[in-house]
Formats: C-alpha cells, sequence, structure tokens
C-alpha cells in the first residue's frame, strides 16, 4: 500500500473515532452498548460507509440497541398514524425511513444482503410509507368528504401507479419516486362536503405527494416525482380509467412504452391498477415483431450522450456510457420488440427479463450472464454512493477520502483497483449496447444507385438501398418504385427524363452521404414531385451539381426548408444566388426589397411579389442559422425586420384600396403596433404577429370618397384590409396569420382604438399583464406623429409609480395560470416557451423589473428587445453585474434552441441538455432573488 493510501486508511479511521464518539454523546444507552468491543467494530463499519446511518443512530438511539440485537433481521415496525396523531405524520413517516433505510445500510454493509435484496428492502419501503400515508389522508378524507361513489354507487379509490425502478421492484437507496395517479370511474363523493371525483383525487394526491415529498428538520419521507403523468406538468393530477384510455389511444409517444413497460399499482386500488394495466398492454407491446423500438432507443440514447457529453457526466454510473441506463435500454427494447408474441418476455423487473430473453435466445448465455452481472455490480456502487450521504447521485466522487471510503467499503483495497473493476463493467455493457444499436449499413460501389434507379419500377433490389445507408430499405424502395410509376414522370419528354435519370442516382448518392438519408430521401421525392414538369428546375440539378449537393444537405437537416421548397420551388434559385452566403441584409435593404413590390399596380400582384420576396429574405436567413454564419438572436431579429417591412407595405395597400372606394379622411392619422415576439423583435420562422391598430382623426369627421365613411369606420375598414392582406391565399403562400385579441378589450373590443380611448384604457382598465405586454410594443408601421403620441402613452402608462406587492402578485398570478395552462413539459422534453425557468419566465421576470422600477429611472422603457432590456436593467442597477450577462447568455440558448427546433419541423419541446438546465437554473435563481415565485400552487 502506498503512502497516499496509507494517508486515506489514517483519515478513514480518524472519521470512524470522531463518529463514535459523537454516538457515545448522543445518549447514555449508546455510549453503554460502545463499551463492548465487538459492537464498537460492527457499528464502525457502518460510520464508515455512511454518514446518513450515523446522524439516524444518533438521533434514533432504539434503532442502534436493535440492530446490534438482531443485525435488523426483520423490517422496522412501521409507524400508525391516526387521526389523534395527524400532527405527527411527516415526523412519524420520516423517522421510520430513515430507520428502515439505516437498516438496509447496517444489512449491506455486513454482507448480510445481497445487492438483490437491498433493492428490494428499498422498494418495499417506498410501499410501505406511500400505503400508509395514503391509508391515512384517506380516513381523514372520508371523514371530510366522504367516499367518492360511482353511478352505480360502488365506492372508487385512488390508484397510486409507480414506474421506473419503484415498478420494476428495483428502487436504489436514495431514489425519487415517480408516481401516475388514476381513479376507475367518475363520479362524486358522499360526504356533507361533497366533491367530484376529479377533484377529490387531486386533492388527495397532492396531500399524499406533499406528506412524503415536503422536506421538514425531519428531512423527507420520499422525493416524489409526478411529471410522468399524461401531459406531464400541464395534465390533470389524476386521470379516471376512461381519460388514461383515451390519452394512450390518441397522444401515447414512444418513450411512453418505455416507462409504462415497468408500470405496477403500489397503492390505493391495487387489484383495480392491475387489472387497467393490462388493458394497457397493446399500449406498450405490439402484436407484431417491433422493431421501431430499437428507432425510438437511438433517440433516447442519442439524447442521453449528448447530454452526457455537454455536462461531461462520464463518471456517472447511470447515464454514462456502459452505466445502468444502458442495461436497461437494451433489455426493454429487447421486451417491446417480441414482448407482443412471447408474454414470458413482459417483465418488469429487469434481473429477471434478462433471464428471460436469455432463454427467448434474444441475448447469449454468456451477453446475459455478463449483464446481469454487470447490473449488480452497478447498482451495488449506486447504493453505496448514495448510502455515503442520502443523496441522490450517480456520479463517482472526487474528494479522495469519500473515494477511499467507497472502495474500502466494497472491499477493495484502494481507488484505483475499484475504478479498474468498474471500468471492466463497463466496457462490457457499453460494447453489448453498442452491438444492439450498430446501424447496418456498408459501403457500396460508385454506380450502384444509378443501375438500380433504372432498373425501376420492374426491376432493382431493396438491399441496394440498405448497403448504401437507407434504415429503411423496404419504404424507400417502394417509394421510389411509386415515384417510378407516377405520372408526372411517365408523361416527361425524352430529353427531361434523361435530365431525370441523370438527377435522380445523384441525389440517391447524395441522400446516402447525408446526416439523416431516410429523411433526405422522402424530402427530395416531395420536392421532385413538385418540380417534375418545370422543366427549368430539373435543368438547374442536372447542370449545377453543386446546387444539388447543398439542395440534399439543406432537406437533411431541415424539415421546415424541405417544406418550403416542395411547396414553393421558386426557393431553389436562393440555393445559386451568390448572395446566400455572403452578409446578411440590413434593415434598408430588407425595405428596399419589399418596396419593389409597390411597383406592380395590380393589388394581387403586388401582394404576390411582396410574398415572394419575403419567402426568399426568410430563405436567406433560415440558411444562414442552418449554416451557423449567423447566430439565432441575429436571424429572429433580422425576421422581425423583415416582418416590419412587409406590414408598411400591405398598410399602403390596403391604404390605397379603402381610398379608391371611400377617400381618404382628412388630418387622420393610422398607425400599427407590434407587440409579443414581433415588437420584441424576436419573431421565429412561421411565428404569427401580435398587432394592434390605432387611430387619431378630427371629431366627426367623414372620409372625402364617393362613399364616406365615419373616420371610425373608414380605419375599421383600414384594419380589416391590413388583416385580410397580410392573411391571403397567394401561388406564392400567405404573408402571416394575424393576431389581435391584445388590442383593447381583448376580443370583446374594437378592431382599431381611438388614441384618446387607448389612453384612457391603458390609464384606467388595462390589467397588469397588458401593461406587461406593452413593454415589448412598438409602432411598426404607419404615421410616424401617432406611432410617437403611441410612445408617449406607452411612457406615461409604464412609468407610473406602482404598489411593489401587488404588482409582484399580479405578475406570479399570471405566470402561474398561463404555466398550467400552456406548459407542455413533460419528464422527456421541456417546453422552452412555457417550461419553468424558460423564455416566458425570463421575459415576465424583465417586465416585471421595467414596471416596477420605470417610474425612477425612464430610460428602462427605450429597449423592446430582450438584450436590451437586460443592458438597461443593469445599467439601472435592477439586475446585478452577476445577473445582466447570466440572463444575456440564457436567452441567447434559448432564442437558439427554439429556433433550431422550428428548422427541424419539431415542436419546442427538448430533451434538457447542459446549457438549457444550466440556463434554466440561472432564471429560476434570478426570479426568486426577486421576489418571483412562479411555481404552480396547490388550489
Amino acid at each position: 500500500m502506498n503512502d497516499a493510501n496509507l494517508s486515506l486508511d489514517a483519515e478513514r479511521t480518524a472519521l470512524t473515532e470522531r463518529g463514535l464518539a459523537r454516538l457515545r454523546a448522543s445518549s447514555p444507552g449508546s455510549d453503554a452498548l460502545l463499551v463492548d468491543a465487538g459492537h464498537v467494530e460492527r457499528v464502525s463499519r457502518v460510520i464508515a460507509t455512511s454518514d446518513f446511518a450515523l446522524e439516524t443512530l444518533r438521533r434514533q438511539p432504539d434503532l442502534l440497541a436493535a440492530l446490534l440485537h438482531d443485525d435488523g433481521a426483520a423490517p422496522w415496525p412501521t409507524p400508525a398514524l391516526t387521526a389523534d396523531n395527524s400532527g405527527q405524520w411527516p415526523e412519524l413517516l420520516r423517522r421510520y425511513r430513515t430507520a428502515e433505510s439505516t437498516r438496509l445500510v447496517w444489512r449491506d454493509v455486513h454482507g448480510l444482503d445481497t445487492v438483490d435484496d437491498t433493492l428490494a428492502g428499498t422498494t418495499r419501503l417506498a410501499e410501505v410509507c406511500l400505503q400508509t400515508a395514503l391509508e391515512a389522508l384517506e380516513a381523514e378524507f372520508a371523514q371530510r368528504h366522504g367516499v367518492v361513489r360511482a353511478a352505480d354507487g360502488s365506492a372508487q379509490r385512488l390508484v397510486v401507479f409507480g414506474l421506473g425502478k419503484l415498478g420494476g421492484g428495483e428502487l436504489n437507496f436514495s431514489s425519487d419516486i415517480d408516481l401516475v395517479y388514476a381513479y376507475p370511474q367518475g363520479g362524486e363523493s358522499d360526504g356533507a362536503r361533497s366533491l367530484a371525483a376529479e377533484d377529490y383525487f387531486m386533492r388527495l394526491g397532492q396531500r399524499l405527494a406533499k406528506l412524503l415529498d415536503e422536506p421538514t428538520v425531519d428531512g423527507f419521507c420520499h422525493r416524489v416525482d409526478l411529471r410522468l403523468r399524461p401531459f406531464g406538468n400541464a395534465g390533470r393530477v389524476a386521470l379516471s380509467f376512461a381519460g388514461m384510455d383515451q390519452y394512450f389511444q390518441r397522444e401515447g409517444r414512444d418513450w411512453e412504452r418505455y416507462a409504462w413497460l415497468k408500470a405496477r399499482a403500489v397503492a390505493g386500488d391495487i387489484i383495480a391498477g392491475e387489472q387497467w394495466l393490462e388493458s394497457l398492454r397493446p399500449f406498450v407491446y405490439r402484436r407484431y415483431l417491433d422493431y421501431t423500438a430499437l428507432d425510438g432507443l437511438r433517440e433516447m440514447k442519442a439524447a442521453i450522450a449528448a447530454e452526457v457529453a455537454r455536462r461531461e457526466l462520464a463518471d456517472d454510473i447511470k447515464r454514462g456510457p456502459g452505466g445502468i441506463r444502458e442495461i436497461e435500454f437494451l433489455a426493454q427494447a429487447l421486451q417491446l420488440i417480441r414482448g407482443g408474441r412471447e408474454p414470458a418476455l413482459r417483465e418488469r423487473r429487469l434481473r429477471v427479463a434478462l433471464p428471460a430473453l436469455v432463454a427467448a435466445r434474444q441475448v447469449s448465455v454468456e451477453e446475459g450472464d455478463a449483464l446481469l452481472q454487470g447490473y449488480r455490480f452497478l447498482r451495488r456502487l449506486e447504493n453505496r454512493l448514495q448510502m455515503l450521504r442520502d443523496a441522490q447521485t450517480h456520479g463517482l466522487p472526487e474528494d479522495p477520502l469519500d473515494r477511499h471510503r467507497v472502495a474500502r467499503g466494497l472491499d477493495y483495497p484502494d481507488w484505483d483497483s475499484l475504478r479498474a473493476a468498474l471500468d471492466v463493467q463497463r466496457a462490457r455493457v457499453s460494447a453489448e449496447f453498442a452491438e444492439l444499436l450498430a446501424p447496418r449499413r456498408r459501403d457500396v460501389a460508385p454506380g450502384v444507385l444509378a443501375l438500380y434507379w433504372r432498373a425501376l419500377p420492374d426491376g432493382g433490389e431493396a438491399e441496394t438501398l440498405a448497403s448504401s445507408g437507407f434504415a429503411d430499405a423496404g419504404s424507400a424502395d417502394g417509394a421510389l418504385r411509386e415515384f417510378a410509376q407516377f405520372s408526372g414522370v411517365r408523361a416527361l419528354s425524352d430529353g427531361a427524363r434523361a435530365r431525370l435519370d441523370r438527377v435522380v442516382p445523384a441525389l440517391l448518392d447524395a441522400c446516402a452521404r447525408s446526416s439523416q438519408p431516410d429523411a433526405a430521401l422522402r424530402r427530395v421525392l416531395s420536392l421532385l414531385q413538385a418540380i417534375l414538369r418545370r422543366a427549368s428546375y430539373l435543368a438547374l440539378l442536372d447542370e449545377q451539381p453543386s446546387a444539388l449537393g447543398r439542395l440534399v444537405d439543406v432537406l437533411a437537416r431541415s424539415a421546415l426548408l424541405s417544406e418550403r421548397l416542395a411547396q414553393y420551388p421558386l426557393l431553389l434559385d436562393e440555393l445559386l444566388d451568390t448572395r446566400v452566403s455572403g452578409p446578411m441584409p440590413d434593415r434598408d435593404e430588407l425595405r428596399a426589397e419589399c418596396e419593389a413590390a409597390l411597383q406592380e399596380d395590380d393589388p394581387e400582384t403586388c401582394l404576390r411579389v411582396l410574398n415572394e420576396r419575403r419567402l426568399a429574405l426568410s430563405f436567406r436567413v433560415a440558411l444562414a442559422a442552418l449554416d451557423g454564419r449567423q447566430s439565432a438572436r441575429d436571424s429572429v431579429r433580422q425576421l422581425a425586420w423583415l416582418a416590419d417591412e412587409v406590414v408598411r407595405v400591405v398598410v399602403q395597400v390596403a391604404t390605397r384600396d379603402v381610398a379608391a372606394s371611400h377617400g381618404v379622411v382628412a388630418a387622420g392619422r393610422f398607425a400599427v403596433i407590434g407587440y409579443g415576439s414581433l415588437g420584441g423583435e424576436e419573431l421565429g420562422f412561421g411565428s404569427d404577429l401580435d398587432l394592434v391598430f390605432l387611430f387619431d382623426a378630427p371629431a366627426e369627421v367623414e372620409s372625402d370618397g364617393a362613399r364616406p365613411l365615419e373616420a371610425g369606420r373608414w380605419y375599421a375598414r383600414l384594419a380589416q384590409k391590413v388583416v385580410a392582406l397580410l392573411g391571403a391565399v397567394t401561388a406564392a403562400g400567405r404573408l402571416y396569420d394575424v393576431d389581435v385579441r391584445l388590442r383593447p378589450d381583448g376580443a370583446k373590443g374594437l378592431l382599431v382604438s381611438s388614441l384618446a380611448s387607448f389612453a384612457e384604457y391603458q390609464r384606467d382598465r388595462a390589467w397588469t399583464w397588458e401593461h406587461q405586454a406593452l413593454v415589448r410594443a412598438r409602432g411598426v408601421a404607419g404615421d410616424a406623429t401617432l406611432r410617437q403620441a403611441f410612445e408617449d402613452i406607452r411612457t406615461a402608462t409604464l412609468a407610473r409609480p406602482r404598489e411593489f406587492e401587488t404588482l409582484r402578485s399580479d405578475v406570479v398570478k399570471m405566470r402561474a395560470r398561463m404555466r398550467t395552462e400552456l406548459d407542455r413539459s413533460d419528464i422527456a422534453r421541456f417546453d422552452l416557451k412555457q417550461g419553468a425557468g424558460g423564455l416566458v419566465d425570463l421575459e415576465f421576470l424583465l417586465q416585471y423589473l421595467v414596471l416596477r422600477d420605470a417610474d425612477a429611472q425612464p430610460a428602462l422603457l427605450a429597449p423592446r428587445d430582450t438584450p436590451g432590456l437586460v443592458i438597461a436593467l443593469a445599467t439601472a442597477g435592477a439586475l446585478s453585474a452577476e445577473e445582466a450577462p447570466a440572463l444575456d447568455a440564457v436567452h441567447a440558448t434559448f432564442v437558439a434552441e427554439g429556433l433550431a427546433c422550428t428548422l427541424d419541423r419539431r415542436p419546442r419541446l427538448v430533451v434538457e441538455n447542459a446549457a438549457l438546465a444550466t440556463a434554466r437554473a440561472v432564471v429560476m435563481r434570478t426570479t426568486a432573488a426577486h421576489g418571483l415565485d412562479f411555481e404552480v400552487r396547490d388550489p
């Protein structure tokens, strides 16, 4: 043993001696027990392994005596939760959990339990706590509200499903518990204070989670995670079985098949719960051999691998390479593939599932043994890491003494020896997992794809595509055969067909080399069908190989741009435009491009040209963002500038049209105010425009045309025309969808407001959230003097003194309501916009600070964009020198992630990576620091 290990041994001994001294001092009974040398030796091993166990033994001296008496042969007595001791329920449960957990530590450390025993014991402990707590709460609810009765009079009880390792009976030592609440049928409770079943079980479930999860002076009982329920945090706390059925029939996702594979009823009406789970079986296990499970697994693994890389989690024995999750995913994927046809594989417990897979010849005996051995090794190590301080950790410790304690506790001479054994296990697991997910592709000789294409539709083999790198070669082969028989292909001239026969093999080659061959091919075929009758586009692809390569690259990487190209092939020209890879247009250039449409006298032609310009310019912005040639924030700002210029042109077109019919209003003024992402210069691809219309005109004036209109009606007609033109469908699509609900009085209000009524509304009747929206609002089109008048009203509104607590309360309530209604986050994905710590939380924070401080700091009213607001608030001292740059970085992260989702036609629900986790933490920390608690509370 080297000097370093000798030193660590000495530190470990000293730590143990200090622990013994503290234990002796905790009670006379403990002091007396530790006179015996044999007792000291047994207790010392536990102290050297677990700080948590030491603290529990200090707090509960009777536990030490019991463990020394029989080594914890029987579980610790379950506490009785009665109506008479309801005030002590949290304490009783927490003391029971810590005592029973310490018993499990004792038996593990002394080699009295196997790792399987410890996992089963930890699972049983969670079940006992759940069942004991739920039974007590049910009695309390029955006394207060009665029992829920269905229409037939039958009593209904809550069903608590345990998912994850709780469902699988393999809960780790300091794990949270994944729960989903349900109930068999709806109805009402039969007590004096009756509740509908939904409210009854929601309240009951919330009380259960709080009783177990809420930290007290005695710690917590179990951390409860309810995010795996249908619709995640946005879903109801408890659903009826009928509601659960409807969800899984309509909304169930692939990752939920993995989650519900392990589901088990663990408390409440267990019999009813298990019966319902049987009805869910067809969702989890398909009737046929379901190799799509591997696709879902690859996606989940890729997301986790990205998270591991970004968060530097290589030493995480759960999520890192060769970790626990890889073994779980491997077994679950094989179960999902064949479980529909082989009932023996429908097993929640991984330690049983692996032998079943061996018996089904899905895993060799040697591989099965290796995986099971690796699983037990990793789970035992995971438990020891968590036993150290009762922490929910999966990472290897960095502290040398902690490492030494773990290694010695597992009977290794030192950390290096343990690490070497761990590396062997992880390498073996990683190799098995990689083999399962290995892509099946090999190189092919040049020209093979050309021969394949020319043999269609009667000849050709799908294997050619498979060997070229297409994952779903059968589907690709079918799509190409169908395309080859497409009427548009058969109708081509000889010259056009010759071009197609040159273009298609080149496209297939490019698809095969792309990042997503199958997706690229699907998108290529959609595009080809759109351009077959346009010889110029086939010629472009035939004559410009660089455009062809560039095209496939774009198609493979962006579903959005693929759709745009298929819908509007004119955008192919952008791929050859030398400007596409050059400097991006500034605001003046955007204005010039859009105003060129005004040269067209015909309104329809003008609108079509304007839309084509908008499409081309937004496509150029998208390519720059996709290629990383400019930041996401620059891109969304340019899209907002582009929208500004489009609206300005449309206002001019609409004004000409209304004036042609009704004349003009003398001395009248009209302005368009941009709210939301337009006002904040953060517009996404496909975003709608939040607009408010204002006018000002002398009293009782009418327009001077052949069909005069009163000023209010004239400007209402103009606003209607603007909305109609922006949404009109042309050959180049529509410009923008428009949302006008932010106008005064919302949907009940007039489409266009007079300046005076707008000022009065903001002054006297607007809600706080409407003033928040005003923070980002700016004039985007119309009369310059009216836009300035709007600015004056905005300044007066936002700069007025406010009662801070009322303001804070209003902001918090509105955000909590939005979170409840709009947050789509779930256990696997985070809602970038509405999720906790997301973009809207950041916006609400900045708006709150502006409203709070603007009366003393008028400079806060100048910026509308988030980066500008952050700078202004920092300059004013509302944000600290640490907060401002952190929030600016957070905003950049959110915008980049959101833009990436849009470009790939994905909802802005993302798997959380290290950058997002950091960003969310910054937002939540900063909002909390400024007194804003946006968390949704129990009703």
